[in-house]
């Protein structure tokens, strides 16, 4: 397979995570009824742009975009590793103010024992991250 070829991937996967995680999201929302927290709008508001930039990106074969994919994907990681130590890390849910109608802190879902909404947007963030990161090393050795 072509580098090229291997971009476009790279590219197209980031872009379905973002697809995938927004209509997670919405179903959480919108069918189960269950109503975001404010880092929940938080986390959306740095979700939401990706399924947009990352399919125009691949309309048009632009790699470039992977610097700013990069950057509001880690403030994304941030915002959720900082949701789910809310939700799971006992001094951190005892010092946590009610961020809204909804307390960060709450936990409508918790699969496994450990799998919450936010860490579900974490691992998304994560992987449009090291996707982009991956993306950008790639178009900066073949720019070289």
């Amino acid at each position: 397979m072509d580098k090229k070829d291997s971009r476009e991937s790279i590219l197209f996967a980031a872009w379905a995570t973002s697809v995938i995680a927004v209509f997670g999201s919405l179903y959480f929302s919108e069918i189960r009824q269950y109503e975001p927290c404010e880092l929940c709008w938080y986390q959306r508001i740095l979700m939401y742009p990706f399924s947009l930039i990352l399919g125009i990106a691949i309309a048009i074969k632009d790699y470039r975009i992977t610097l700013y994919t990069m950057i509001l994907s880690g403030i994304g990681i941030l915002v959720s590793l900082y949701h789910y130590g809310l939700q799971k890390v006992p001094f951190l849910a005892d010092q946590a103010d009610t961020c809204g109608r909804v307390p960060c802190s709450g936990q409508y879902i918790n699969w496994l024992g450990f799998i919450t909404i936010p860490f579900l947007a974490l691992t998304a963030f994560t992987i449009i991250f090291i996707l982009s990161f991956i993306l950008w090393k790639r178009t900066k050795e073949r720019n070289e």
